[in-house]
């Protein structure tokens, strides 16, 4: 993109699979790039692989709210502005699992620390002249529900219901983000599909090599489902907030895109992060 100014990206999740794809892919394109990862040697490996001066690593815990905190004091600390932070930091765990802060693991990754970037560097995303937040997540899915009552999930845990609450939970975030942010930065939702991305990372061997087996016959391959992410990240849509399943445009009406919950949930979060100890109920 000889066109276009070199821009500053952010990466969670950025050392494997859609997240690692797309940080090549800008850094191809000429952008200065960080990725964000929770194992040292993925990050090492990947700075060696590349050995490019426009790449860097930041190695955190994002299920932490105190090392969201961290990675954002450090980016804020070294760039004076961000074009863009692609949010793909997810983890499955078949058993229930809290952080140190006593939250829900895939909670606290998939979606907290997702709220917590977003929030933490809208300021830098606001210096930046054309700024965009991409979630990866599975807008368009209508399966699963924010689990009011418990969203913590600790007397009904299942990795599935803690990955769809969570789903769901990312999808009230755009919205939240869009309607109640003074920010200018466009936010996309964005589900690509089954991808050939993530298999090596699930902890449980039935379900990983089943995965790899209909990846080969029936997943997209990772550049293609990056490719919108890629194309975002140079030039971010004009509405406040967009929303994709796959290439298919998701309308906002859609019952899991409901505003009433998504200023609930908002609500429920800010407790969260400034409370100390265990959590509240929403």
């Amino acid at each position: 993109m000889p066109d276009q100014p070199p821009k500053t990206v952010l990466i969670s999740g950025g050392t494997d699979g859609m997240g690692r794809a797309t940080a090549l892919a800008r850094l191809a394109a000429g952008d200065r790039v960080t990725v964000i990862g929770s194992d040292e040697a993925k990050g090492r490996a990947l700075l060696a692989e590349t050995a490019h001066p426009r790449l860097s690593f930041l190695r955190a815990d994002l299920s932490s709210i105190a090392e969201n905190e961290r990675v954002a004091a450090a980016i804020h600390e070294r760039y004076e502005s961000l074009d863009a932070l692609a949010l793909f930091a997810n983890r499955v765990h078949p058993k229930r699992r809290e952080t140190a802060e006593g939250l829900e693991s895939t909670f606290a990754l998939y979606y907290l620390s997702r709220y917590l970037l977003g929030r933490l560097l809208t300021p830098l995303l606001d210096a930046a002249p054309a700024p965009v937040i991409v979630n990866i997540a599975g807008v368009g899915n209508t399966a699963g529900r924010i689990h009011w009552a418990d969203p913590q999930l600790t007397h009904d845990y299942g990795q599935i219901r803690a990955q769809l609450q969570a789903g769901r939970a990312n999808d009230l975030l755009g919205v939240a983000f869009a309607a109640h942010s003074d920010s200018r930065a466009r936010y996309v939702l964005y589900h690509p599909g089954f991808t050939r991305s993530g298999a090596d990372n699930h902890p449980t061997p039935l379900v990983r090599a089943s995965i790899k087996l209909l990846g080969r016959f029936f997943a997209r391959e990772v550049s293609e489902a990056v490719a919108p992410v890629v194309r975002w990240i140079g030039h971010p849509p004009d509405a406040p907030l967009t929303a994709l399943d796959r290439h298919k445009p998701v309308p906002l009406t859609l019952k899991s895109l409901n505003p009433a919950a998504a200023t609930r949930l908002e609500s429920y979060t800010e407790s969260l992060t400034h409370l100390p100890g265990r959590p509240g109920q929403p």
